[in-house]
């Protein structure tokens, strides 16, 4: 008997065996990896790019195909809510009975329909082939039937169908409209303080895919050395930040490799230069940063400290994210220790430290555009979960800092219930402290709101949106 595996019989057709499309396969493991494996795709994508740029063979994978790989993996999933009522429409099952490699699929081909100039012939094609690889032919017709009837409209024409009436339900309309969960818009509205113009240029920046940008860590680089790199222009507002505005790649920067520059959102800057710059009552000598994983911070403390002759402590709960900011922190001009220890049951005495910054961990939601993925993992019920911590880490850097020192207290996330309701909770438990006016400490960056703290947003400062409060401890 033959070992050769039995051809599946057709109707007098013959048999075509399905061909593998690289780019569409990639994606299509990015996608399957975030969603079996809770991955981020910002750290799944680079190593399987890497892998297939290493493959031999007659059709190299060059970078269109890596551009068009990450396009597919990031457009779809920062639409997968609006693709998912798109999709819903076009089956004859609730969502929940597809199967999740099945989605992924039809989510990938949707994108293609509606969220690319892809042709539609090519993009339904393409789609069903991978299909055949992926899931086989039975599902693959399951495929072309349900995107055949995407195809019949462009995404403003589904959006008409789908989504609700502004007027009816606005929160609703927004969320499928600009694909962000219902929770999540509410949450943003209420941060940015109502008005319907903001929290729509707000929703579209979440969707736009962020330039990659650079700081100089002072000391060891300029800003001025990275402007001479391809399509390399300056940062909005940080004078050590440098945006690459073509997608450069990060790690053919000769500077980035020797580590005197890193890839650092220049929300993060402006958030360390804030704290660097802050008004200190006595000596500034010890510096502590108490969340720094996984570095980028530390790195740009460090050698911020080094120019005063400061120390910094950086300290990390986890042990390998303490090796990270190691790892940032190699070369820093000045002194330095990194410690693994837990920012609430503190490895120092109080009153140890001149500055302190704590960046503590937080649902993300002001770097959506980065982690796509972060909107539709979040649960309101982590705000629960995080609360606690948040306020712990606060309170441990008060009692860290001497008399005099400054605190800065951080997220990357808008939400109030992480932001002002944290500080507001433990300042009411520390009557010896006073918020500080953040404002000046970000000369030339506009609209910061009435203070003293700063919120910065995607859609008017170009940066995640971070949240600083400085506090400065009076007795």
């Amino acid at each position: 008997m033959s070992d050769q595996p039995r051809r599946p019989r057709t109707s007098g057709k013959p048999y075509r065996r399905p061909k593998k499309d690289p780019v569409r396969i990639l994606a299509f493991e990015a996608l399957r990896a975030v969603d079996e494996r809770d991955a981020y795709a910002n750290l799944v994508l680079p190593p399987l790019l890497r892998k297939a740029r290493e493959q031999e063979g007659p059709e190299k994978f060059d970078a269109r195909d890596a551009a068009l790989a990450t396009e597919l993996v990031y457009g779809t999933l920062r639409w997968q809510g609006t693709y998912d009522a798109v999709v819903s429409a076009c089956v004859d099952r609730p969502l929940r009975e597809v199967d999740p490699p099945v989605l992924d699929v039809l989510s990938l081909g949707a994108h293609q329909l509606l969220g690319t100039r892809i042709p539609t012939h090519a993009a339904v094609s393409a789609t069903v082939e991978l299909a055949r690889v992926v899931l086989g032919d039975g599902r693959a017709k399951f495929v072309n039937a349900v995107l055949r009837k995407v195809a019949q409209h462009d995404l403003d024409g589904w959006l008409e169908r789908i989504a609700p009436a502004y007027d009816e339900d606005p929160e609703d309309h927004l969320a499928v409209v600009h694909s962000h969960p219902r929770w999540v818009v509410s949450a943003l509205w209420d941060s940015l303080g109502g008005g319907r113009s903001g929290i729509e240029d707000l929703l579209r920046a979440d969707n736009e895919r962020p330039e990659v940008t650079l700081v100089a860590r002072p000391g060891r680089a300029t800003a001025e050395e990275l402007l001479e790199e391809d399509a390399a222009v300056p940062g909005y507002w940080s004078p050590y930040a440098v945006r690459l505005t073509e997608g450069g790649e990060p790690g053919a920067v000769a500077a980035v490799r020797d580590g005197r520059a890193g890839v650092q959102d220049e929300g993060s800057q402006l958030v360390a230069l804030a704290l660097a710059n802050a008004p200190l009552d006595g000596p500034d000598l010890r510096w502590l940063d108490g969340c720094a994983g996984p570095g980028g911070k530390a790195a740009l403390l460090g050698a911020l400290a080094a120019q005063r002759g400061a120390l910094l402590v950086a300290s990390e709960k986890q042990t390998h994210r303490a090796g990270l900011v190691a790892r940032a922190l190699e070369g820093n001009p000045g002194p330095y220790q990194v410690i693994a220890a837990d920012g609430t049951r503190p490895a120092w005495r109080p009153g140890s430290f001149d500055r302190v910054l704590v960046d503590v961990p937080c649902t993300g939601l002001g770097a959506l555009r980065r982690r796509p993925e972060a909107r539709w993992r979040r649960r309101p019920e982590d705000l629960e979960g995080f609360a606690p911590l948040q306020r712990g880490l606060l309170r441990t850097a008060l009692e860290s800092v001497r008399v005099g020192g400054v605190v800065g207290y951080a997220t990357c996330s808008p939400h109030l219930a992480e932001t002002r309701a944290v500080v507001a909770d433990v300042l009411k438990q520390h009557p010896d402290t006073e918020l500080l006016d953040a404002r000046p400490l970000l000369p030339g960056v506009p609209d910061l709101g009435e203070g003293p703290d700063v919120q910065l947003w995607p859609h008017r400062h170009g940066t995640d949106a971070m949240y600083l409060a400085l506090i400065r401890r009076t007795g």
